[in-house]
């Protein structure tokens, strides 16, 4: 049965998924009609080459799913209630929200934002999943504390102490899915506490603007320049509230430098605000220690927010926000009320990383590949595209690139994608007041792609910038 398009790969194991995945494709397209007969579970198995017990097992969760029905002496056919996924609104019928499109999968991934996935100590998080599995009692399986289980709070109020010279306790611990999350609840613990304006950095994460903009409140940009936010500016706002991100600027890569830092903690004093300090990229700085956080300095003017999305992935949706103990309770109650906390099995395995280690050695081995991965960017960048400017400090996983004075930023991006490198423009992460003066830029993510494949991406790039795609 050649034409049910059932492709299968026999490597990657789960053969009944895959036919299961396949029928449902055919049917969500189109290409299944309610009421096709399908062959039998023993023809089918002997066209595809499968044991007949695999197909048996798909059409049984198909079934199960309502994809398909099956009658003693009709056969296995397509279900009636089996729809395809629809088509473009008819004329005059509102269309879906739009959502920002994928970036473009290119061959060189240099898109900002994104560590290296490859590099996710597996091996290490399952010891420590089954670690603290075996400890766990069955008490402990239930709701958990929406501000997060106590053992993760602790090991986390130590390990910032430590490595962020944070002031902590576990008291003012709050685990977050995220800092997106973190800061989504405080933004309208904000608003409702009668909060208008939000001060944010410009230039800054155009992804993150939808999410700041949708809490209701005003956000009010201030230029960033050589040594950080520009406390004078943020004065003028008129904003109690500012969100800032010292230790390595997205995208800048700029370090808020020691006059602003106290300069920006006098103004907090000053008006009865606070500062809410996204730690990010503070675990990877390449050329000296780190800078210690703001919150060390004035705990009960700064919230902390931090997660593993970078150190570890994204995908485990573990952050936390290291708060005044009026706001972190605010935070917990928030949690209460909204979705009563975070996963605790995962919060227990990153517990017992934290605690036995494991968390640091993953941190350091990822150091060296980034820096590594930084050093043959930036070296062949130099070598590439002579003219470009690498601003910021060595760390982080992002480079700002500013490129020779003449280039038009979206015609490089457009070059560059179509020689196989994905680039993000910087030109969308300004102002409109200030992008009209900003210098055409990029900012390039080196986490993803070893050393010889980031030289490579540079050499089109530079062909990009000079001669157009391919050369």
């Amino acid at each position: 049965m050649t034409d049910l398009h059932l492709p299968l790969d026999r490597t990657a194991g789960r053969l009944a998924a895959q036919i299961a995945a396949g029928f449902r494709a055919g049917v969500r397209s189109g290409r299944l009609t309610a009421g096709t007969r399908l062959p039998s579970s023993r023809d089918l198995a002997r066209d595809l080459d499968v044991s007949r017990g695999v197909v048996v097992a798909a059409y049984e969760q198909l079934t199960a799913e309502g994809f398909l029905v099956a009658r003693r002496g009709d056969g296995t056919r397509v279900a009636s209630l089996a729809r395809p996924d629809e088509g473009p609104p008819p004329h005059g019928a509102p269309s879906p929200v739009p959502r920002p499109a994928p970036e473009p999968a290119l061959p060189y991934d240099l898109w900002p934002g994104r560590p290296d996935l490859s590099a996710f100590p597996r091996e290490r998080w399952l010891a420590a999943a089954r670690a603290a599995l075996r400890a766990l009692p069955h008490e402990e399986l239930t709701y958990p504390d929406p501000a997060g289980v106590p053992a993760l709070r602790a090991e986390l109020a130590g390990y910032l102490a430590r490595v962020r010279a944070a002031r902590t306790d576990p008291a003012r611990v709050v685990i977050m899915n995220g800092v997106a999350q973190g800061l989504s609840a405080l933004l309208r613990l904000l608003r409702a506490e009668g909060h208008a304006v939000l001060a944010v950095e410009d230039p800054t994460h155009d992804r993150q603007l939808p999410m700041l903009e949708d809490s209701g409140l005003r956000l009010a940009r201030v230029p960033v320049d050589g040594e950080g936010v520009d406390v004078g500016a943020l004065a003028r706002t008129g904003a109690r509230a500012v969100l800032v991100t010292p230790a390595h600027q997205f995208p800048t890569g700029v370090v808020l430098c020691p006059a602003r830092r106290a300069e920006l903690i006098a103004w907090a004093r000053d008006v009865d605000g606070l500062i809410l300090e996204d730690d990010y990229d503070a675990e990877f700085r390449y050329d000296r220690e780190p800078v210690g956080c703001l919150q060390g300095v004035e705990p009960d003017r700064v919230v902390l927010l931090g997660s593993v999305s970078k150190s570890l992935a994204p995908a485990l949706r573990l952050g936390w926000a290291v708060a005044p103990p009026a706001m972190a309770g605010r935070l917990r109650e928030h949690r209460e009320n909204t979705d009563l906390g975070a996963p605790v099995l995962d919060q227990y395995a990153l517990a017992e990383l934290v605690g036995g280690g494991g968390y640091d050695r993953h941190l350091r081995a990822m150091r060296r590949r980034y820096r590594s991965r930084r050093d043959a960017l930036a070296e062949a960048l130099c070598h590439h595209l002579p003219g470009a400017v690498v601003r910021g400090v060595s760390a982080g996983i992002h480079l700002y690139v500013e490129l020779p004075d003449g280039c038009d930023e979206a015609e490089v991006v457009a070059r560059a994608a179509r020689a196989g490198v994905s680039v993000a423009a910087a030109h969308p992460m300004w102002s409109p007041a200030r992008a009209g003066d900003a210098r055409p830029a990029l900012v390039l993510g080196y986490a993803r792609l070893p050393e010889p494949r980031l030289v490579e991406a540079a050499r089109l790039l530079g062909q990009a910038v000079t001669h157009g795609a391919g050369g």
